[in-house]
């Protein structure tokens, strides 16, 4: 399909190669972002009017659209919160310590439960599960934030969700423009995608071990308080991560629960000793109302999320209840979060718990937006160039068709491939890592598969082949592993560190494996 270029288009080319560049010298990239949608909306319409209000219309369009994941963040943090206050948070996850003992096996425990979440519900619902039931294990054990972020993005948003293989929306979607069955596609991105994950989970658990420490209490106490006031830092190598240094970090007395646990020997040894007051008895009620409390919620939480589970694979595999996807799955676990965060204030603080509800929410919502809020002018430049939403940051009219600035540039491009079977599966790699910038996975399917259906026989391919690794290039890009404006927001808010540095990380891991993957398709497929 010949595509004629506009002066926008290479103005926004322009954006995104600045950008690529600020991204790899590790500078901040709002200001190149935010200069780039008044550039390409100025030279577009021709009116600076328009430019100058597309700096406000795009950061709004990416609010509007990413605020569902600031407030699944904002509500499983106050619920976390709440947990915290009564030391119901410790004991939640006393059980898991069993399995996750350090940081190799603390890695190894997430990867494997958030592939298994994430690729019969995708990564939507499964990043808020772990979050708040096993990271914070994880980080006692001794296993950095940072390491904690890769291994749930290359798990979640990469490997799972690229094969798609459950619920094999994918597959559909590049086997349906390629023109073939869609159950090939399936097969061979599966298989692609094991290859991309492994290699990537590899060299990230690699990169990470250095920084793995000796599992104890205060790591888990320094990462809760500190995480706040390290946000938007870049991450050296020393607390990479925000991981406490090895005999370092802020050490404090234990939680309420464990505080009454320990103290309550002597407390009755006191009692035998002399007579009780009425105010010390009514002390020792109170600690030990505290205790059961605390864990009627520990187990609670995790209980209410493994029926949510069970409640999604009944969905998925019978008729009895509604199946639930993607949104759905994500408002469930919100709602599931803000019962929990209502029940636990009202414990902690009978009479004033709509005060407390309210400043856990409030400080949820300060978190997700101090954490992740430099995402939204960023995505904003990404957008402008999505047809579904550059009419809306342009000010066209509401039936007027946006331009398709990405897609336009990466129709053109496909033009100058050279006619060789290595060449062309590097290309569109290529093509679909291009195409997943703009913060979705799935948008260039349809480009890739179109590419691979019209370039296969021409070059001696299997168009599902080529179909499969273009599907690769998209999802692995876009979909929340290699560019910071898509849902790896979800994963460093959970993680609790920077998002542009997890993209950085995570950059190399999934960039080998997708090389790798491509190579060995050539030649066994």
């Amino acid at each position: 399909m010949d595509v004629s270029l506009t002066a926008a288009h290479w103005v926004y080319l322009g954006g995104i190669v600045v950008i690529l560049g600020t991204m790899l010298m590790r500078k901040n990239i709002v200001v190149p972002a935010v200069i780039g949608t008044f550039l390409t909306a100025f030279v577009f319409s021709d009116s600076l009017v328009t430019g100058l209000a597309s700096i406000f219309n795009a950061s709004l369009v990416a609010a509007r659209e990413l605020f569902n994941i600031f407030l699944i963040i904002s509500l499983v943090t106050a619920m976390l919160g709440a947990l915290r206050q009564m030391g119901a948070d410790r004991l939640m996850v006393a059980p898991f310590r069993r399995v996750m003992r350090g940081g190799t096996s603390s890695f190894i425990v997430l990867a494997v439960v958030t592939y298994t979440i994430s690729l019969f519900f995708w990564p939507t619902p499964a990043v808020p599960l772990i979050g708040a039931v096993l990271i914070p294990v994880a980080i006692r054990a001794g296993l950095p934030p940072m390491a904690v972020g890769m291994a749930i993005a290359i798990c979640g948003q990469g490997m799972a969700l690229s094969s798609d293989y459950i619920i094999k929306v994918a597959p559909g979607l590049s086997a349906k423009s390629a023109g073939v069955d869609p159950d090939v596609v399936a097969d061979r991105a599966l298989v692609m995608s094991l290859i991309v994950g492994l290699t990537a989970l590899v060299i990230a658990y690699v990169t990470q071990r250095r920084h793995m420490r000796r599992p104890a209490p205060e790591l888990l106490t320094d990462w809760e308080s500190r995480a706040e006031s390290d946000f938007g830092k870049p991450v050296g190598d020393a607390p990479d991560g925000g991981a406490a240094p090895t005999g370092g970090g802020t050490t404090t007395g234990p939680a309420p629960a464990e505080a009454a646990t320990t103290t309550a020997p002597q407390t009755s040894t006191a009692v035998l000793a002399e007579p009780v007051t009425a105010s010390a008895r009514q002390v020792i009620d109170d600690t030990f109302k505290s205790i059961r409390a605390a864990k009627t919620f520990a187990v609670l939480v995790p209980t209410a999320y493994l029926a949510f589970i069970v409640y999604l694979m009944v969905g998925k595999f019978t008729d009895l209840v509604p199946d639930l996807k993607g949104g759905d799955a994500a408002a469930m676990v919100g709602g599931i979060a803000a019962l929990i965060l209502f029940a636990a204030a009202a414990t902690n603080d009978k009479k004033g718990f709509l005060e407390t509800t309210s400043e856990h929410l409030i400080d949820g919502l300060v978190f997700a937006f101090k954490a992740m809020g430099i995402v939204i002018p960023i995505a904003g430049f990404f957008f402008i160039g999505n047809g579904d939403f550059s009419a809306a940051i342009l000010g066209l009219p509401a039936d007027a068709t946006g331009p398709t600035l990405l897609f336009d540039l990466v129709n053109a491009a496909q033009s100058h491939l050279p006619q060789n079977a290595f060449v062309t599966s590097f290309g569109i790699l290529a093509i679909g890592m291009i195409a997943g910038l703009e913060g979705s996975g799935f948008t260039g399917l349809p480009l890739t598969g179109s590419l691979a259906g019209a370039l296969g026989p021409a070059v001696g391919m299997d168009p599902a082949t080529l179909a499969a690794i273009g599907q690769m290039g998209n999802i692995w890009s876009g979909g929340g592993t290699l560019v910071a404006w898509s849902s790896l927001i979800a994963v460093a808010g959970f993680a609790r560190v920077p998002v542009l540095e997890l993209a950085r990380k995570c950059f190399v891991p999934v960039v080998s494996g997708l090389v790798l993957s491509t190579a060995l398709s050539v030649l066994i497929f």
